[in-house]
């Protein structure tokens, strides 16, 4: 049996050939070369946020056969799951949803609004709604690398990340690590693709219902997003990095 140890060591190893490699391919070559290699243990996740179109449109262009993976909180904004859906039809995308096993309802009558309960309890909520059904995603869809659309300049922990790294045992590749937000709303014009429609009315990072409020134009979108000090959901934290989070109360 092949220990942790050996398994994370050739990841790690894998990872570092493939950042060399995609240092010089596009957006598009990158995927292109992931569902190559990787086939269907290539996924990707998706918020069907903001900007959500430009990822879906490149993975639909050059890895078209890629299940996205979406966590659905039960706390999503209406505009959110019709966006979803607006997209799956027009980008024929073959989107998997995964929640936790405990609905909104039940969570609320056991536990409260644990988002309003400090920084322990936006942990726990996070852990339980957003962080779990990612990682059931990754096991049950039997993935080998994840892609996501992250990119340098949303938040202090994506500016450090590799193009390509390892998350929890899988590859990590972003493909749009390097975009600016120029790069972005010029792609979306010239692919005619849509905006969430919940951007015309000042929401410019677009997560669950109770933790996401309008900004303007010259805050950081991310200062909408309320939940917790890191402004990042969990999703994108490894395993040791949210329990880490979870443990200190940051």
């Amino acid at each position: 049996m092949v220990s942790a140890a050996i398994q994370t060591d050739t990841l790690s190893a894998e990872a570092e050939r493939w950042n060399r490699r995609a240092t010089p391919l596009t957006a598009g070559e990158l995927i292109s070369a992931a569902s190559a290699d990787f086939g269907d243990g290539l996924v990707m996740s998706s918020s069907f946020g903001a900007h959500s179109a430009v990822m879906l449109h490149l993975v639909a262009t050059h890895a078209p056969k890629t299940r996205v993976i979406l966590i659905d909180t039960g706390y999503l904004f209406p505009e959110t799951y019709r966006f979803a859906e607006e997209l799956r039809q027009s980008l024929s995308l073959d989107i998997h949803t995964f929640s936790s096993p405990l609905s909104a309802a039940r969570q609320e009558a056991l536990f409260g609004k644990e988002w309003e309960a400090g920084e322990e309890g936006v942990a726990r909520y996070l852990e339980r709604n957003k962080v779990e059904p990612m990682q059931r995603a990754l096991r049950e869809l039997g993935a080998r690398a994840w892609m996501a659309g992250l990119r340098r300049g949303q938040t202090a922990h994506r500016r450090d990340l590799p193009r390509v790294g390892v998350q929890d045992g899988v590859i990590k590749i972003h493909p749009i690590l390097e975009w600016s937000t120029t790069d972005v709303v010029g792609y979306l014009s010239d692919h005619n693709l849509p905006l969430h429609p919940l951007v015309s009315e000042g929401y410019r990072s677009i997560g669950d219902v109770h933790s996401t409020l309008p900004t303007t134009p010259d805050m950081d979108p991310r200062a909408g997003r309320l939940l917790g000090k890191k402004q990042e959901c969990g999703l994108h934290l490894s395993a040791a990095e949210n329990r880490s989070l979870k443990s200190s109360g940051l």
